[in-house]
């Protein structure tokens, strides 16, 4: 993709009101080594001339009540991640790009977008826990790059703050959610499985594989995901969501094209929210991480020979299943760390965004046309269920999930979807 971005400005913006200082304890599931990472994602507007210039005094105003995203990790004498309210800002990159967003089809292709050109580059001197780059296109629509760091937010609570955002450069006196801090809301589960005690500043150790993975963009309309959903019906006298269906055909599709022996353990995870899982429920505007991975493993053979629908129902069995296993996890009964599936080929990971709110910000000239998630490993497969671009309808499978041997026969296998 031939354009060029020339980077004009970057600095600080700190909260435009002065706030709180001080030392905040993250959540058990926060400090979680595995969220110790940055979410990548590319926002795509249509419109909105002078956005840098808009964002930059609205990320200002949010930062007041959201004033931890201005601060910075630390270590506690403990070897806990804990948030420093120091008020010295977010990273901030104002860029434009030589081109219009019809030139680049509105980055549909998201095999070949040149994420260094829209991610902001970062600071040398310090490590915000939130950096943003607007770059403005000669069509006078604009991308938002992000970085996000997944110890303090996750997707839901990166999507509230987006929308705070989005209210205070639409002139709003009040935000219609007040954010809540609120990371006491777990004590210390009796077995941590050790997940506390590496240093906070030391990443897990990656996994020893070797595949690299490849990337392929699905598209499902919405009449193959309702002739599934009558299937379903027709066979169980029950409804599946958009979700279980998809990803059920997903799972069966890709071990049916990846083609490993009968007994091979197939692994497929998603993730749960959790807020409303707590005694009593987590209040809204709460924005820290609290989701639980809900896991269901079968043979190869069960796998592909199984129909959709059955496979819809392993699906429903141990999302019925989530109140119960996130209640052992927080009393410590669980014998197996959860947030540590085995890293493998075999090992599927799914995550729903259609439902967080990134489609819903509005910074005062419209909606997202497209929201672009970034590969964050090309050893971990992964598929992301979201939105179709632009004006279209239905579902986008964003996925690095099978290596070059095994790409056509799953790109084939899925858009059958039979």
């Amino acid at each position: 993709m031939d354009f060029s971005v020339a980077r004009l400005s970057r600095s600080l913006v700190s909260p435009s009101e002065p706030t709180p200082s001080g030392v905040l304890d993250l959540s058990v599931i926060d400090r979680l080594p595995v969220l110790r990472c940055n979410a990548r994602t590319l926002h795509i507007f249509r419109h909105g001339p002078k956005a840098a210039e808009v964002l930059r005094k609205a990320l200002s105003k949010a930062l007041v009540p959201y004033y931890p995203l201005a601060g910075r990790l630390n270590v506690s004498a403990e070897n806990q991640i804990q948030i420093t309210c120091s008020g010295e800002g977010i990273w901030f990159v104002e860029a434009s790009a030589n081109c219009m967003l019809e030139a680049v089809n509105f980055f549909d292709d998201t095999a070949v977008i040149p994420y260094d050109k829209l991610l902001p580059d970062p600071p040398q001197e310090s490590n915000p826990l939130v950096q943003m780059q607007i770059t403005q296109f000669e069509c006078g629509g604009f991308v938002v790059g992000l970085i996000f760091s997944h110890s303090i937010c996750d997707g839901l609570g990166a999507a509230q703050f987006l929308n705070a955002v989005g209210e205070m450069a639409k002139g709003v006196e009040q935000l219609s959610i007040n954010p809540v801090w609120c990371r006491d809301f777990l004590p210390p589960p009796p077995l941590q499985f050790h997940a506390n005690s590496m240093p906070a500043d030391m990443p897990p150790v990656p996994p020893i594989l070797d595949y690299q993975l490849e990337h392929a963009n699905i598209d499902i309309s919405p009449d193959q995901i309702n002739d599934l959903k009558q299937k379903f019906r027709e066979l169980t006298g029950k409804n599946c969501s958009s979700f279980e269906i998809v990803a059920a055909s997903l799972w069966s599709h890709r071990a049916r094209a990846i083609n490993q022996k009968d007994d091979t353990d197939m692994t497929l995870v998603f993730f749960a929210n959790c807020r409303h899982l707590l005694n009593p429920p987590l209040p809204v505007g709460f924005y820290g991480n609290c989701f639980f991975p809900v896991t269901i493993t079968v043979s190869n053979q069960t796998l592909t020979k199984a129909s959709n629908a059955e496979i819809v129902k392993l699906i429903q069995e141990a999302k019925a299943g989530l109140p119960n296993e996130f209640g052992k996890w927080v009393k410590g009964e669980l014998m197996k760390d959860p947030f540590a599936p085995p890293l493998v080929y075999t090992t599927m990971f799914i995550s729903e965004w259609g439902r967080l709110g990134f489609n819903q910000v509005d910074y005062g000239w419209g909606h997202p046309v497209h929201i672009v998630p970034i590969q964050g490993s090309s050893l971990i497969p992964v598929a992301i269920v979201g939105s179709v671009p632009c004006t279209r309808r239905g579902v986008r499978l964003m996925t690095w999930c099978v290596e070059k041997a095994h790409l056509q026969p799953f790109v084939k296998q899925m858009t059958s979807l039979i």
